[in-house]
C-alpha cells in the first residue's frame, strides 16, 4: 500500500474517530416528541432502600422508576387532591390573554396577562379556606398552565404541564382547588414555557392570610405587596416604574410582601430599621431590627419585612433594587435616595434557633445535587450546558423517595453562575452554607439563591406525595437542561411531556 493510501486511511479513521463518537452524542440527546418525565435518567434512592416492587418504605406505595407493582396498585398524580366534595371559600375566576400590555407608565409591552393586567389579579385567601381557581385561555397559542409557587398544594394541583396536567389550550379551562394551609406570601406563574410566558408577564401575586394576627411576630397595622417584574428590560414593582408612592399614616408599621418572579435575585433594603417577618412564607422565629444590611431574595423567592412611618410623617423608601422602591408616608411625600449598604444579611445567623419538628441526623435518605456546566449536546443542539451529578438532561437523577422519609441534600454549584433553587411541593431548612451551621432561626424556604462556589446542606420531610420539579427558577436556565424531579414510590403519571397537548413544563 502506497505512503499516500496509508496517509488517506489514517484521515479517514482520525475522522471516523471524531465525527462517530460527536453523531452518537447527538442522536443521546434527542428525546421523542412524546416522552414521560418518569423515563428520564436515573433512580437515586440516596442511600435509602430501593423502593420498587411493592416496597412502600414508611407507608407509601410501592414504586421503582415504572412506579407500582401487581400487589401496591400505582397510585395517579390525578388522585393527589383533598376535600372534592367540599364547596369553595373563596372562587376566582382568571382568563389568560396573549396581547399588548400598558404599564402604569404608559409604556406598552407584548406579552400575556390574566384578567386584561399583568401582574394579574393579587389572589387573597385566609388559611384554613378552600380556593378554587377557573383559569380559560382565550389566546394563549401555546397553552397554559399556572403553578402555586411556594404552596405545598397536592400534586394533582402543581400546574406543570407534562407532569401533573396537560396545557390548556386556546378555548379551553381548567379548574384548580386546595386548601391554604400556612398563611404567607406567595405568587402564581404558568408553568408551561415559562421561560417566556412568566418573562412576559402570565403571573400574579397570591396572600394567604392568617386566622388570627400573631402579635408575638408582628405588630404591622399596614401591609403592602412589592413585586418586581423585569419588562423588556425596565425592572416594575406591580407593573408600575421607579419610585412608587403608598400613601401611609404617620406612626403606622407597615407588613411589605417582597415577591421576585424575575429571573435574578434582587436586593432590597430600607431608609428605616426593618426586620425580616418571613422568607418563602415561613415565620422568622424572634426577628431583630436590622441596619445597613441588605437582604438578597433569589428567583421565585419571597421576603416580609416590617418597616415603621416615623411619627412626624418623614417617609420610609424601600428599595427593591436600584431602579425601584417603595416610598411609604403621607401623601404626596418623597424620600430622599438611599445608599444600597455594603453588607448582606445572613440569614444563617438571623433570628434565634427553634425545633424543627424532626431530626435531619436521623435522614433515611441523603442526595447529592451538584451543579456543574460542560460542553455536549442537548436536544441535539450542541453547546455548553448545565450538568446535575456529572449528567446533562436527559440523563438526570430521579430522586426517589418513600412517604415519610427524611431526607438531606447537598446542594452545590461549580457552574460559573448563581442558581436559584427551588422544590415543589415542600419547604426545606437550611442546615449548613460551606460547612458553616446554621445558628439563628430555622431557615425554611423553597427557593434557595446558591451562588458559585456555594455548597449548602438541606433537609425536608417527605410528606406530599407526588412527581415533583426540583429545578433552577432561572427559567431560562432550566430550559436548559437544570431539571430534575422528586419522585414517591407509588406515584405515577398519565401525562407526558409533548403530545397533543404540546407540553412543555420547563
Amino acid at each position: 500500500m502506497t505512503k499516500h493510501r496509508w496517509r488517506l486511511l489514517a484521515a479517514v479513521a482520525a475522522t471516523l474517530a471524531i465525527v462517530v463518537p460527536l453523531a452518537w452524542m447527538w442522536q443521546a440527546s434527542r428525546m421523542p416528541d412524546t416522552y414521560s418525565v418518569m423515563d428520564m435518567g436515573y433512580v437515586d434512592y440516596g442511600g435509602g432502600p430501593e423502593l420498587g416492587h411493592g416496597d412502600g418504605g414508611h407507608g407509601g406505595h410501592g414504586s421503582g422508576h415504572d412506579a407500582g407493582s401487581a400487589s401496591v396498585p400505582a397510585v395517579s398524580v390525578e388522585e393527589l387532591v383533598e376535600d372534592t366534595d367540599r364547596d369553595a371559600d373563596v372562587e376566582v375566576d382568571l382568563v389568560a390573554a396573549e396581547e399588548e400590555i400598558e404599564l402604569a407608565s404608559g409604556r406598552t409591552v407584548d406579552g400575556y396577562t390574566l384578567n386584561g393586567t399583568s401582574p394579574g389579579p393579587t389572589i387573597r385567601v385566609r388559611e384554613g379556606q378552600l380556593l378554587e381557581v377557573r383559569v380559560r385561555n382565550e389566546s394563549v397559542d401555546d397553552g397554559i398552565a399556572l403553578h402555586w409557587h411556594g404552596v405545598d398544594v397536592p400534586n394533582a394541583e402543581d400546574g406543570v404541564a407534562g407532569v401533573t396536567q396537560d396545557a390548556v389550550g386556546v378555548g379551553e379551562e381548567h379548574t384548580y382547588r386546595w386548601v391554604a394551609d400556612q398563611a404567607g406570601t406567595y405568587w402564581y406563574h404558568s408553568h408551561q414555557v415559562s421561560h417566556r410566558q412568566v418573562v412576559r408577564g402570565l403571573y400574579g401575586a397570591l396572600v394567604v392570610e392568617p386566622r388570627k394576627q400573631d402579635r408575638a411576630v408582628t405588630t404591622a397595622t399596614e401591609e403592602v405587596l412589592a413585586v418586581a417584574h423585569t419588562y423588556s428590560g425596565r425592572r416594575t414593582l406591580n407593573g408600575e416604574e421607579g419610585d412608587v408612592a403608598v400613601p401611609v399614616d404617620p406612626g403606622s408599621t407597615v407588613r411589605v410582601r417582597v415577591v421576585n418572579t424575575d429571573n435574578g435575585p434582587v436586593r432590597t433594603w430600607t431608609g428605616a430599621p426593618y426586620r425580616v417577618l418571613a422568607i418563602d412564607a415561613t415565620d422568622v422565629n424572634e426577628p431583630t431590627p436590622v441596619e445597613d444590611r441588605y437582604l438578597t431574595v433569589t428567583a421565585g423567592g419571597r421576603a416580609d419585612l416590617e418597616v415603621t412611618v416615623p411619627a412626624d410623617g418623614r417617609p420610609v423608601r424601600v428599595q427593591v433594587g436600584s431602579a425601584t422602591a417603595l416610598v411609604l408616608g403621607p401623601e404626596g411625600a418623597e424620600a430622599p435616595a438611599v445608599e444600597e449598604p455594603e453588607d448582606e444579611l445572613d440569614l444563617l445567623s438571623y433570628g434565634s434557633p427553634a425545633d424543627l419538628g424532626f431530626s435531619p441526623a436521623d435522614a433515611d435518605r441523603s442526595f447529592d445535587y451538584h451543579i456543574g456546566r460542560r460542553p455536549g449536546f442537548l436536544q441535539g443542539k450542541p453547546g455548553l450546558w448545565w450538568t446535575i451529578n456529572g449528567h446533562m438532561w436527559p440523563d438526570v437523577p430521579m430522586f426517589m423517595v418513600a412517604e415519610g422519609d427524611v431526607v438531606t441534600m447537598e446542594i452545590d454549584n461549580s457552574s460559573g453562575d448563581v442558581h436559584p433553587m427551588h422544590l415543589h411541593g415542600h419547604h426545606a431548612v437550611v442546615l449548613s452554607r460551606n460547612g458553616q451551621r446554621a445558628t439563628g432561626s430555622p431557615w425554611w424556604f423553597d427557593s434557595l439563591n446558591v451562588k458559585d462556589g456555594e455548597r449548602f446542606e438541606i433537609a425536608f420531610v417527605a410528606d406530599n406525595p407526588g412527581v415533583w420539579m426540583d429545578h433552577c427558577h432561572n427559567l431560562q436556565h432550566a430550559r436548559d437542561g437544570l431539571v430534575a424531579h422528586l419522585m414517591y414510590a407509588g406515584v405515577t403519571t398519565p401525562f407526558e411531556v409533548g403530545g397533543d397537548a404540546r407540553n412543555e413544563p420547563e
